[in-house]
Formats: structure tokens, C-alpha cells, sequence
């Protein structure tokens, strides 16, 4: 990573977490062309949120979900300008390290199909058919 950055928990609707949510939507929303509808869901409200911040802005986030039988970490976005600078795998770390103890150290993930080596450094394996998830491409994941 060229800069430090801050991998932070922060509550749902925080200042903090509220940047994060328009990362998101510039990112999946205007960026990738997910329907909003789709983007931002109930599971927001319960979820842990992460956000990564680096020279003073909002560069990162993901969530964090717990399922009954797995913790599944999900709306994985990095700004453009820090892409490529491992924000997003210091995020995924980091959560990891967090929620490992939640259901046993197992993870799952739905990926899109481009970026399966990010999740593969962490131990995650692709299974099942391709599908369509906002009309890209995806995978699950999981490392158990």
C-alpha cells in the first residue's frame, strides 16, 4: 500500500458509514450499473460495517453479514483513485480477523468473476454455476 489506511468498524448511518454508502452507490450504482433497488437492502441496517480511509477520505468499504451457518462479506468497493493499492484486501483482512469468531472461521462471498485471485489470497474457493448479480457475472465463494 503506497498511503497508510485506517480499516475502521463504524455504526449504520454514521458520518463515517454514510460516506460509505455514497461510495457504494457511485460505484455500483453510477459506476457498475446495479439497480439502487438492489444496491442498498435491509441487510444494511444489520450489518457490520467497515470502511477504510485514507488521506482523509473515505477510500473503501464492505459489510459484513452473520448467516446461521457462515459470516458472508459482501458490497466489497474501493474508490477509483486507490484501486490497486490493496485497500481491498486489507479491508477483507481485517474483517476476517474481526468476525472469525462468529461461526467457526467460516466465510462465504458472492464474487464477481473478474475478481476471484482477491478472494482466493484468503483462502476462498469459487463453487457452483456463474450467475447474474446486477448483470455481472458472479461466483460463491466460501473457505470452509
Amino acid at each position: 500500500m503506497v498511503m497508510e489506511t485506517a480499516i475502521l468498524s463504524v455504526p449504520v448511518f454514521s458520518t463515517l458509514c454514510n460516506e460509505a454508502f455514497r461510495l457504494r452507490r457511485a460505484i455500483f450504482v453510477h459506476e457498475q450499473k446495479v439497480p439502487e433497488a438492489e444496491e442498498f437492502d435491509a441487510d444494511d441496517l444489520n450489518a457490520h460495517h467497515l470502511v477504510a480511509v485514507t488521506a482523509g477520505e473515505v477510500s473503501g468499504t464492505l459489510r459484513v453479514i452473520y448467516a446461521e451457518e457462515h459470516v458472508k462479506i459482501g458490497r466489497v468497493a474501493v474508490a477509483g483513485r486507490w484501486r490497486g493499492q490493496g485497500i481491498a484486501a486489507a479491508m477483507i483482512g481485517r474483517a476476517m480477523e474481526l468476525h472469525r469468531g462468529a461461526r467457526d472461521n467460516r466465510f462465504y462471498l458472492t464474487a464477481q468473476a473478474d475478481k476471484l485471485p482477491l478472494y482466493e489470497r484468503f483462502g476462498f474457493v469459487a463453487y457452483g454455476a456463474e450467475f447474474l448479480d446486477g448483470g455481472m457475472p458472479h461466483l460463491a465463494m466460501k473457505n470452509y
